[in-house]
């Protein structure tokens, strides 16, 4: 019973990033990683009961990693987004992904100059530092593929000639679970390329109170400098703090269990698909990086199973019988979470 307790509690999206400010009290102040937590507060400010989402973005840009994000209509996504990026400084554009839209109008295309008779690249939205890419399922598969390179190379390619992207980089791309009429589900291949999928709920009562008595006083979600959101932490800041996460200290009994979690997922009878060498790569090294914003240097059983949802639950696949049944994917990682021997 504790072991589906302890299960229960981790398929709760709220605990899936606990608050990180308790974890460190005490511990040794770092400029880099205090800056980062207040990040969290900043993006409050704009954006109410969505911490949990904040600090997995958070964790995919220390781990160099992009992000899928899923949630009804008017639950924020692009208000987070604008929110977080200026909370970190970095330069953010929104793309609305449609049936006609093509792969140069997101990664830029030569046009000709009349006056000079030669072609010059124009930059498409891809060069920015955080791209919202909303509602990636709706546009067809050539213009998703479009942004394969860029998410894995950090860098385009157009007639011959390979243009870097300015960094940090992370693509956050949205998806409505509602409604897939008109929509182009993301191939396994290229959701495999996610770091990390985050779930944005609807609000409780007391934060859906708390949104419309903010608006209810003149709230404008155009305008972040209105609510106060400013910058508190910068590239620089992010820099420092990936080479800390790389620092961070696993065991051989931790990166044992990580595998022992992702080769669970392929003998799942529920699942017809499980998760590839990537996905633990992946798992490894979000668990580095929330260790580091709890404070610590060294990674914990609990630290793997707090990131295993969100990073593993886009990378496998239902058995069409199990979907028919109404079994869920979050269900069936808890069961292999509550399964698997934790190291001691």
């Amino acid at each position: 019973m504790n072991e589906q307790h302890r299960a229960q509690q981790i398929l709760d999206s709220e605990r899936q990033f606990p608050d990180a400010r308790v974890q460190t009290a005490g511990r040794e102040h770092d400029p880099a990683r205090q800056a980062l937590l207040d990040v969290r507060h900043e993006v409050a400010k704009a954006v109410v009961g969505q911490d949990a989402t904040v600090t997995g973005m958070l964790i995919a840009l220390l781990s160099d990693g992009h992000v899928l994000l899923e949630g009804v209509p008017g639950v924020a996504k692009t208000l987070l987004v604008r929110a977080l990026s200026a909370a970190l400084s970095l330069d953010t554009k929104r793309v609305q992904f449609t049936p006609d839209l093509m792969p140069g109008d997101i990664t830029g295309s030569l046009v000709y100059d009349s006056h000079t008779s030669v072609f010059s690249f124009r930059e498409g939205p891809v060069f920015t530092n955080i791209l919202l890419a909303d509602e990636i399922n709706r546009t067809p598969p050539k213009t998703q593929a479009s942004l394969l390179e860029a998410m894995e190379e950090r860098q385009v390619s157009v007639d011959g000639v390979s243009r870097p992207l300015p960094a940090p980089f992370l693509v956050a791309a949205t998806q409505n679970p509602v409604e897939y009429e008109g929509t182009y589900p993301l191939p396994e291949a290229q959701l495999d390329r996610f770091l990390l999928k985050l779930t944005m709920p609807l609000p409780g009562r007391t934060d859906e109170v708390e949104v419309i008595r903010r608006h209810a006083a003149g709230f404008n979600p155009r305008d972040l400098d209105a609510a106060g959101v400013r910058p508190v932490a910068g590239a620089d800041d992010l820099e420092r703090a990936r080479r800390a996460v790389a620092a961070v200290a696993v065991e051989p009994e931790i990166i044992g269990y990580i595998v022992d979690l992702v080769r669970a997922t392929r003998q799942a009878p529920s699942f017809q698909l499980g998760v590839s060498p990537r996905g633990a790569t992946a798992l490894l090294n979000t668990s580095r990086a929330w260790a580091w914003l709890s404070g610590r240097s060294f990674v914990t059983p609990d630290d793997v199973k707090a990131l295993a949802l969100p990073c593993l639950r886009h990378r496998v696949a239902l058995q069409p019988d199990a979907q028919m049944d109404g079994v869920r994917v979050d269900d069936v990682l808890g069961s292999i979470l509550a399964s698997v021997p934790v190291p001691r």
